[in-house]
């Protein structure tokens, strides 16, 4: 059966409005960076290749604030960890090399990103087992301030259960400060004699023009019942977007 010249016109036309093979460009490649950890081990980090959700850079949050758990192991050890938009997942896995019992990684449920942290917890298991055996660490999508019963059962179902949440440099999401503040308070252990359970937030100003609204997050904790103490603040020796023209400033990072 030969097509009608009114199917032809139809293929003409669709042909017409369709974009050409190189219209698109191609999707960026993964990157690897490897994090060096004080006693000289290495860990193995993929990142996406682009992500809108910001989850293709190892923010200097996220570095800074796995050094400072290098220094102070105590706070993981033989604790149960929740991270929130762990983009790369260095400080929990940090974390459970350190020593920690249960350690779960989230970033927003998209599919690019989990499969990612699930990668990077594959590529470090081998290393995170000779240091912690016991450990158990995975990777989880979660969305802040929904409610973690339907998160994911085998995540996020039994409420106050960690010891530590890890926040690194998601200050920025000014209109998700609400949503982070019930996200601790649905996770986080209650206190009780002699717990020390509690939160570590560390950002980085990368808007200095914003930064009233980046402290604003700790206002609301404070009028939501949590104390709030500056432990750590560091001059860095560097820019993370050099070609932004209205960073002229040496970032400061903070760990609340």
């Amino acid at each position: 059966m030969q097509p009608s010249s009114e199917d032809e016109e139809d293929a003409t036309l669709a042909d017409l409005f369709a974009d050409p093979p190189d219209y698109f460009p191609p999707p960026k490649p993964s990157t690897h960076i490897t994090y060096v950890l004080q006693n000289g081990d290495e860990i193995k980090l993929q990142l996406v290749g682009h992500n809108p959700l910001w989850g293709h850079l190892l923010w200097n949050a996220g570095q800074v604030v796995s050094e400072y758990l290098q220094n102070n192991e105590a706070i993981v050890n033989g604790k149960q960890i929740l991270e929130l938009g762990a983009g790369a997942g260095l400080p929990s896995i940090v974390s459970a090399i350190l020593g920690a019992t249960n350690v779960v990684v989230t970033d927003y449920p998209d599919e690019d990103l989990i499969e990612n942290l699930k990668f990077n917890i594959a590529e470090n298991e081998v290393y995170i087992k000779s240091r912690n055996v016991a450990v158990n660490i995975r990777a989880e999508g979660y969305v802040w301030g929904s409610s973690t019963t339907s998160a994911s059962p085998s995540a996020l179902a039994s409420l106050n259960s960690f010891d530590l949440l890890i926040l690194a440099d998601v200050l920025f999401n000014h209109s998700e400060h609400g949503k982070l503040i019930s996200t601790i308070r649905q996770n986080l252990k209650k206190p009780h004699a002699g717990d020390d359970s509690r939160v570590l937030v560390f950002f980085t100003p990368y808007r200095p023009w914003l930064l009233d609204k980046d402290m604003a997050f700790f206002d609301l904790a404070r009028e939501e019942g949590f104390r709030v103490e500056k432990v750590l603040e560091r001059v860095m020796d560097w820019v993370m977007f050099k070609d932004d023209q209205g960073v002229n400033f040496n970032p400061r990072l903070e760990i609340v």
